[in-house]
């Protein structure tokens, strides 16, 4: 077993493992294992019993505060086991600093990193901050309240309800994002024609309310991806793309985008697809199968989405991401979301109802059909080789007819 994010080896005890300490106690439990070469191999330690309490002394020494942890003894191999647990007394320092797993290295974190700690061991998120504008309108928040909800009056004390400003500090920078008019980045719209080096439209949505940004987003893609056609004395509406999978994705990156960095949610529309880059991976503690599957919701803006919530413009469920894979049910292209430790990143493409595969592509789609099997079970029920499995898989994958799960040994494929 090879080094990752959560498994570091140390062949003896050094100040080092120190810095590992930290980082574990941060962003999720990990674990030392003393006594393993950097390749693997067991040395062990001499006089195990003596060497935990010295490993317990380091910490209790050098780490503040001292996070939650574990030693264990293998008495066959003398390898001790030092597991560390992810702590909520956030930032937790070596030498006044706090660490992050970086792969399998431990690296210090930038400012940005360690803000978010300390706020993570208040038990805050940045939209909670104070704002520094304290002079807010809400015209565009009071309308839409009013229409969706048939409030008859709409004053300060509907503001507190919203937990969007508090008696001792005012309007919180969850306020200053729904106000009609604010000092953050917005949603970069682009639309391209056939490469990125044609620029047919652009319009740039910045320091203006979440909720009209949310507007005009969907009234840009409704004008390129939306026509209308007459059938006898009726008038019906055609969508490249599905309406519902867009408003998905927009309320999305809107609600659960980082707003602590200078960033825009970057919206690419293709002739073939819109591509939806948010700022902000995944929230701590979700993985990228989990993102995908849905019915998970961790909240990275909890008061942002609750007025989301509360305008029917997300559902709180984490239902997000099964909506937008049902509405492409029809479709033989699917959407694709990709996700990195900066952004997520949702493509929606043109819907396609009729099939363009090759007769091996078939064969290779019809038997993921709502299923999902590993690429050793596609080979051996299509009769086709290992490598011309993998390569046909990867060009589904691409086209966005297949999606991929789980990554090494455990990769698996499905057309759901």
């Amino acid at each position: 077993m090879r080094e990752s994010k959560n498994l570091e080896y140390k062949a003896s005890v050094t100040n080092s493992f120190l810095k590992t300490v930290s980082a574990y106690a941060n962003y999720g439990t990990g674990e030392i294992l003393f006594g393993v070469a950097d390749d693997g191999s067991m040395t062990g330690v001499e006089n195990p019993k003596k060497t935990c309490l010295d490993i317990e002394n380091r910490i209790n020494d050098s780490i503040d505060p001292i996070p939650e942890y574990t030693l264990s003894i293998n008495e066959k191999t003398s390898v001790i086991t030092l597991r560390v647990m992810e702590g909520i007394h956030k930032p937790y320092l070596y030498k006044a600093k706090a660490y992050r797993r970086n792969d399998s290295s431990t690296v210090v974190t930038d400012r940005l990193e360690l803000s978010r700690l300390i706020l993570e061991g208040q038990n805050l998120s940045y939209e909670e901050l104070p704002a520094s504008d304290q002079k807010l309108e809400f015209q565009i928040l009071k309308r839409k309240l009013m229409n969706m909800l048939n409030m008859e009056s709409f004053s300060l004390d509907t503001l507190k309800t919203l937990e969007l400003y508090n008696d001792t500090n005012g309007y919180n920078i969850a306020g200053e994002l729904l106000s009609d008019r604010n000092k953050y980045y917005g949603i970069d719209i682009v639309r391209f024609g056939e490469s990125i080096s044609i620029i047919l439209d652009r319009e740039t949505l910045d320091c203006r309310s979440l909720l009209l940004q949310y507007d005009q987003a969907l009234e840009t893609y409704r004008k390129y991806y939306q026509y209308e056609q007459i059938k006898g004395s009726t008038r019906e509406t055609f969508f490249l793309i599905p309406e519902e999978a867009f408003r998905e994705a927009i309320a999305n990156a809107l609600v659960h985008r980082t707003w602590d960095v200078d960033a825009h949610i970057n919206v690419s529309m293709f002739p073939d697809k819109i591509e939806i880059t948010s700022p902000g991976g995944l929230p701590q503690g979700v993985t990228k199968d989990d993102f995908i599957k849905g019915g998970i919701s961790i909240l990275r803006n909890r008061i942002i989405a609750s007025v989301f919530f509360r305008l029917h413009l997300i559902e709180r469920f984490g239902t997000g991401i099964r909506r937008i894979n049902e509405s492409y049910q029809k479709s033989k292209v699917k959407p694709s979301f990709e996700t990195t430790e900066k952004t997520i990143r949702i493509t929606l493409p043109v819907m396609q109802m009729n099939q363009n595969l090759s007769a091996d592509e078939d064969k290779v789609f019809s038997l993921l059909k709502g299923r999902m099997l590993s690429s050793s079970a596609i080979s051996e029920g299509t009769g086709f080789g290992k490598s011309k499995t993998v390569t046909i898989l990867n060009k589904l994958v691409k086209d966005g007819y297949i999606r991929v799960y789980g990554n090494g040994r455990g990769t698996k494929y499905s057309a759901e």
